[in-house]
C-alpha cells in the first residue's frame, strides 16, 4: 500500500478549505447583490449563522423578552451555535445620552419567573444597517412593522415579519407597558418564538 505524500495531504486540505471559503463568500455576496432571501435560504444554518433581531417600540419589554426566550429555546434544543439573537427599538425613548435603559423591571421579573436571565441587556435603537446584518427582523405589532420599514427603507429581501405571523395569526403582541399583563405578553412571545423555531426546522434552515 502506497501512503500519500505529506505535502499532497496538506495541499488537499488547503484546497478543501479554500473551496468552503469560496462557498461562504458566494452566499454572502448573493445577499450584497440584492438576491432575495429565498435564493440562498437553503444554505442558511450551514455556511452562515442565523441572525435574528427582535424589535419593539422601546426595547425594554416585548423585544428583550423575545430575545431571551428565543435564546433559551435554541439552547434547550442544542441549536445555540447556529444563532445570533438580539433585540432593538424603533424609538429612542428609552435611550438617554447614548445609554439605553435596562429591561423594564416587571418584564425582567416575568422572565426570571420562568428561569430566564436578561442581565446586562440595555435598549438600543435599530438602524438601517441592521437590515443587511440580520436574516430575520421580527416586530411585535403592526406599528413596529411600519416604523421598521420606514427605518430600513422597505423590505426588498423579505426579512421583516410580525412574531405571531409564525403561528398563523394576524394578532399583535400587546405592549405590557400599557396593559400591565406581563404574563400574557410572555405567553404570546413564547408561542411566537416556539413557532418561529419550528418554522426554521421545518424549512431546513437548521442542520439537525
Amino acid at each position: 500500500m502506497i501512503l500519500p505524500n505529506v505535502k499532497d495531504v496538506v495541499s488537499i486540505i488547503l484546497t478543501m478549505k479554500m473551496m468552503i471559503l469560496c462557498c461562504v463568500i458566494t452566499v454572502k455576496s448573493a445577499g450584497i447583490m440584492g438576491l432575495s432571501q429565498l435564493d440562498f435560504e437553503d444554505l442558511r444554518g450551514y455556511a452562515i449563522m442565523i441572525k435574528v433581531l427582535f424589535i419593539c417600540h422601546g426595547n425594554i419589554c416585548r423585544s428583550p423578552m423575545a430575545e431571551f426566550v428565543m435564546k433559551k429555546l435554541v439552547s434547550d434544543a442544542n441549536f445555540a451555535d447556529h444563532f445570533q439573537i438580539a433585540s432593538a427599538a424603533t424609538s429612542t425613548e428609552e435611550i438617554w445620552n447614548g445609554i439605553g435603559n435596562p429591561v423594564y423591571p416587571p418584564a425582567k421579573a416575568e422572565l426570571a419567573r420562568h428561569g430566564i436571565s436578561c442581565e446586562g441587556k440595555r435598549a438600543r435603537q435599530v438602524t438601517k444597517a441592521d437590515y443587511a446584518e440580520y436574516d430575520y427582523l421580527i416586530g411585535m405589532d403592526s406599528a413596529n412593522i411600519r416604523n421598521m420599514l420606514r427605518i430600513f427603507g422597505g423590505d426588498p429581501d423579505g426579512k421583516v415579519a410580525r412574531l405571531l405571523s409564525y403561528v398563523g395569526s394576524e394578532r399583535d403582541i400587546s405592549d405590557p407597558w400599557y396593559t400591565g399583563e406581563f404574563g400574557t405578553t410572555y405567553n404570546d412571545v413564547l408561542e411566537g418564538c416556539t413557532a418561529f423555531l419550528r418554522y426554521l426546522q421545518q424549512n431546513g434552515r437548521i442542520d439537525t
